[in-house]
């Protein structure tokens, strides 16, 4: 078995960052200390300058497979991930053919355990008419993320508004419930309205459409529904200020029924942006107006906001709107924000970026690199309970990140590993980069380069 000691590395662990050796064993973290000799073989790795971070848990992707593979695979956008330091992730049930039946879902799986770099699981679907489904979900509580709801327009036949059928998940599910909120009768009277009035809708238009109302009276119905079953709620990518005050920073992590979460999207966007990158920042729920971004961050930080995400969500150029004709760092134009409202898909592609862009606000002195550790690795693994992951901790698996957070890196075409091919980021450039990244103490990422020789492994849960 492969053995790396990380020597003299700056771990960001627990709340504290100290200079320390690291010795992994196979799969497993071995030992942490100060000083570590060891007199079998191992491959050491200088520390010096470095940090060593626990891998990214990404609770929320949308990794296209199957079905819609002209967007992305679990391959392609597995790879970007560990090349962003993200070891671990949780994917939608929204392809094609909508994961809807335990069959269907362990399909998935199959995929994953054959082409993933990273470990792996996938939230079972639901529709209106598939409860009792659901329901046979309650036998895999240990291998499976949780029960996916969406209280909003989604892909195929996957909105829930049904109140039986969502009495009846709350009720009877074992399983922690995840919910996109998003209230279709306020977007649908906002469409109507605002339509009316313009005629032609932009971009920018999106967050008045999908506003916070919308966002707020979802929210309140699922928070509604779990706490007149005590059910285990989890509402995805909160992105409005009103909303904060449906949760709690009152008792810790482990003991909420209700947790949320933030997407890295809505910490870094406005919908001043919209001017500028169009379309490609068109999302589900939308970016909306400054002072949302500035409330999320206070909640994030004071825990209000239990976790970071990214709601990685490829499209073609094409599907948000028109294709790249050519590069506009070579005076080309730039049109792929062009198309119509209705047209333009929703969702960004961003796992490969979500710890680099949080070392930029670390940078801008925002957070802490102790607190985008536990944001990123520990809350994710407390809030669905991971067995054995998040932590760096003797035993644990060794899902770890090497970090340089003096070395800047540019979000360039060239190097954007997403099968689209873009990135709402490009020309960025991040005051750190991603050196190496090891999924269960495999060295899958390395300066560039990948070793695809092993894959990883599907997430277990303590339930």
């Amino acid at each position: 078995m492969q053995k790396y000691l990380f020597k003299n590395i700056q771990v960001v662990n627990e709340g504290k960052i100290q200079s320390l050796d690291v010795l992994t064993n196979g799969e497993r973290i071995e030992k942490i200390a100060a000083t570590i000799e060891t007199k079998f073989k191992v491959e050491e790795i200088d520390g010096e300058g470095k940090h060593l971070f626990p891998g990214v848990i990404d609770d929320q992707v949308h990794f296209r497979e199957p079905g819609l593979t002209h967007k992305a695979t679990i391959y392609t956008e597995s790879r970007a991930a560990v090349a962003g330091g993200v070891t671990s992730f949780m994917e939608m049930p929204n392809t094609i053919p909508n994961a809807l039946t335990p069959e269907l879902l362990e399909d998935k799986y199959t995929i994953a355990a054959n082409t993933a770099l990273a470990n792996y699981s996938f939230f079972m679907g639901t529709s209106n008419d598939n409860a009792e489904e659901v329901l046979k979900m309650n036998k895999h509580k240990r291998d499976v993320c949780g029960v996916k709801i969406f209280m909003g327009a989604s892909t195929g036949n996957m909105l829930v508004d049904s109140h039986s059928a969502l009495d009846k998940v709350f009720r009877e599910s074992e399983m922690l419930i995840a919910t996109h909120c998003e209230d279709e009768r306020i977007i649908k009277a906002n469409y109507e309205r605002i339509k009316k009035e313009k005629g032609e809708l932009s971009a920018a238009d999106h967050p008045l459409i999908r506003d916070e109302e919308a966002c707020f009276e979802s929210s309140l119905i699922a928070i509604k529904f779990a706490q007149k079953y005590n059910s285990r709620l989890h509402i995805l990518h909160i992105s409005t200020e009103k909303e904060l005050q449906l949760f709690s920073n009152m008792m810790p992590l482990k003991e909420k029924r209700i947790t949320a979460e933030v997407c890295v999207h809505h910490l870094h966007f406005t919908a001043d942006d919209y001017e500028q990158l169009g379309y490609k920042i068109k999302c589900n729920p939308a970016i909306k107006a400054p002072h949302n971004k500035e409330a999320l961050w206070k909640a994030l930080l004071d825990d209000r906001l239990d976790v970071i995400a990214t709601d990685h969500a490829p499209h073609t150029l094409e599907e948000k709107g028109g294709p790249l004709l050519t590069s506009p760092e070579k005076g080309g134009t730039d049109r792929s924000g062009s198309g119509g409202y209705e047209k333009a898909h929703a969702g960004l592609p961003l796992v490969q970026h979500p710890l680099l862009l949080m070392l930029h606000y670390y940078r801008e002195g925002r957070i802490s690199l102790e607190k985008i550790a536990e944001k990123m690795s520990h809350a994710v693994a407390d809030c669905f309970q991971i067995a054995e992951r998040g932590y760096i901790r003797e035993g644990y698996y060794a899902d770890l990140v090497v970090v340089d957070t003096q070395m800047p890196s540019k979000v360039t075409r060239e190097n954007i590993l997403y099968k689209c091919g873009w990135s709402p980021l490009e020309n960025f450039t991040f005051p750190a980069s991603i050196l190496s990244t090891f999924v269960s103490g495999k060295l899958v990422y390395d300066h560039g380069a990948f070793d695809e020789s092993t894959k990883g492994r599907r997430l277990l849960f303590n339930r």
